[in-house]
């Protein structure tokens, strides 16, 4: 550890800081577009998962239950190779995007799930009764209702798909703890192990402490209308009865 107190490997630390603002980059590239990938087939999934079509949700369900139990080193090492050794590599990043944005996209599909089905089947036999079909009622009255449900747990994922980019260090990318593994095992930068990977890790930090936090304080928010709500309902019912 006495790289740690090393004056000298701190001041290389900062001279290639472009090194770790680069990795940063691009890991906060793979994030978004993983990200977008994820919630597209998280909304897909969500809403099979909860149609009234058999062969549906047991596509969403087989797709879940996949994705979730097997690890997403496999998966990304699994697309990594098959395309390249196949002749039709897509990159590093882009397969990182796609990997990532498959692994979460399952647990994505089971936020929105349980958000949609937390609703009481009241409001989806109301929108029946009212002529609205299956995508009617889910954009007007089924979702509004859902998204704060599904909001908070949501961005805990965002927070696990950004940590989980440090995976694609095992292809060789070009995020953060990649390019970190490089500056320290460089002919001209090694050594510095330790204020490196405090650094990569303070970096990681300061990106999703905020969202972990404001997930935390959303859901402790939702928590507490929905006791002054319970409370309130109460109270009315009291003074009713009186």
């Amino acid at each position: 550890m006495s790289g740690l107190f090393d004056a000298s490997a701190w001041a290389k630390v900062w001279t290639y800081r472009g090194t770790f603002l680069l990795g940063l980059s691009n890991t906060a590239k793979t994030a978004l577009f993983g990200l977008l990938l994820s919630f597209v087939l998280g909304v897909i999934f969500g809403l099979m998962a909860t149609s009234g079509k058999k062969v549906l949700r047991a596509v969403s369900r087989v797709y879940v239950e996949v994705i979730q139990n097997t690890p997403l080193l496999l998966q990304l090492c699994f697309l990594y190779y098959a395309l390249a050794f196949s002749g039709n590599s897509l990159g590093i990043l882009t397969t990182g995007i796609i990997s990532l944005g498959i692994y979460h996209g399952a647990y994505m599909s089971e936020v929105i799930r349980a958000g949609i089905q937390s609703i009481p089947k009241g409001q989806f036999e109301a929108a029946h009764s009212q002529g609205f079909g299956y995508g009617m009622m889910m954009y007007y009255i089924i979702l509004p209702q859902s998204i704060k449900i599904i909001l908070p747990p949501m961005v805990n994922q965002v927070v696990n798909l950004i940590k989980n980019t440090s995976c694609l260090y095992i292809v060789g990318g070009a995020d953060l703890i990649s390019l970190t593994y490089s500056f320290v095992t460089g002919a001209t930068t090694g050594g510095a192990y330790a204020p490196a990977y405090i650094v990569s890790g303070l970096l990681f930090f300061i990106v999703c402490f905020p969202l972990s936090t404001l997930a935390s304080m959303w859901e402790n928010s939702l928590k507490r209308r929905e006791r002054a709500t319970v409370t309130a309902a109460q109270t009315a019912e009291s003074e009713v009865e009186i």
